[in-house]
């Protein structure tokens, strides 16, 4: 059985410039035949070349005309019939320039999306070793019991420092090894109002000690965050 073809290989930064720069060559091209049209009149690309007899128009040069149409709708493109093309095609290009326009700005696109998906593949991987790196120099961190999912602007948990998905292994009195329900946490809190607590959460793979003081604010409860348990 036949071996399956090779996908194409990921552009570089360099060969997307390079793509880039072709495009900006045809846009050029392009700009320069619809310049000699304008100059003729403004014939553009459908003004008949003859006149109410039939006979070619006297008051534009048709063949620079028909010049610069052809190499904007041809099916080959032939740069020595140019005069004013001024840029080389390489051995081999049949497609007019409006396809040649079209099929780069194709592989333009397709080329950078490429980019980006492997800019963002690179950003996860990096983030992913980062953290494995922070928690094997952080090998003996506790397990955490709870996780912060929401915290309101403004509260006293807000201002605390704690963080959304911070996860707790210290809430004052209540650790890993003693909690066992979210009442252990309303507990404590309610017994603490205008005192400061001391928090330990894991962000980042880092151990963080925090100071959270429970108490009346303008929203509801004591600490505006809300906290759920996190399953062992």
């Amino acid at each position: 059985m036949a071996e399956e073809a090779a996908g194409p290989e990921a552009l570089s930064v360099r060969e997307v410039q390079e793509l880039v720069r072709r495009k900006d060559e045809l846009e050029a091209q392009i700009k320069a035949c619809y310049a000699v049209l304008e100059g003729q009149k403004g014939v553009g690309m459908n003004e008949p070349l003859v006149d109410a007899e039939g006979y070619p128009r006297a008051d534009v040069d048709v063949y620079q005309v028909r010049a610069a149409r052809h190499n904007v709708i041809c099916k080959q493109f032939c740069p020595e019939k140019s005069s004013f093309a001024g840029a080389e095609r390489n051995e081999g290009d049949n497609a007019c320039l409006q396809n040649d326009h079209k099929a780069l700005m194709l592989q333009v696109e397709k080329a950078l999306h490429q980019l980006h998906a492997r800019e963002k593949e690179k950003q996860a991987k990096d983030e992913a070793e980062a953290q494995a790196e922070a928690m094997n120099q952080n090998p003996s961190l506790p397990q955490p019991f709870a996780r912060v999912n929401a915290v309101t602007p403004g509260s006293p948990a807000s201002i605390s420092g704690l963080q959304v998905d911070d996860e707790i292994i210290e809430f004052g009195s209540v650790d890993t090894h003693n909690f066992q329900t979210l009442q252990n946490i309303a507990t404590v809190v309610q017994h603490s109002e205008g005192k400061p607590l001391s928090v330990t959460v894991i962000r980042g793979g880092k151990k963080l000690h925090l100071g959270l003081t429970p108490k009346q604010w303008a929203g509801k409860g004591l600490l505006g965050c809300n906290i759920l348990p996190l399953q062992r």
